[in-house]
């Protein structure tokens, strides 16, 4: 049941943001539970072996290069999901930064935090 929570509480944030960001074009709310599904399974899978990989740069920039892997998961996304779009790679950035704000919050008032 929180999976599925999770997964409508980051598909209207996903509408949301492309209401509010003028660079990120969502089709429909289906097409933004199709995009928080598909980041769900990008961050699950290929996430981590982008960390692995990068792990010198992550270090160097004490982390901040783990913003440079969420916005490549986000471009990774526009390419498999029709309907879903993002301009350019700083709106990308600047998606996964709020994206991950956003649901830090919601998560935290629903008491969906992972413990």
């Amino acid at each position: 049941m929180k999976i599925l929570l999770r997964l409508l509480v980051t598909a209207a944030l996903v509408l949301l943001l492309s209401i509010l960001l003028t660079g990120v074009h969502v089709a429909s709310f289906g097409t933004a539970v199709i995009v928080a599904v598909v980041l769900g399974l990008l961050n699950l899978f290929i996430k981590p072996i982008l960390v692995v990989l990068t792990l010198p740069v992550t270090v160097i920039t004490l982390g901040l290069f783990l913003l440079v892997i969420n916005a490549i998961m986000i471009i990774f996304c526009t390419k498999i999901v029709g309907g879903f779009a993002v301009d350019s790679f700083l709106t990308a950035l600047i998606f996964s930064v709020i994206l991950s704000i956003l649901q830090s919050i919601t998560y935290k008032i629903l008491g969906d935090d992972k413990k």
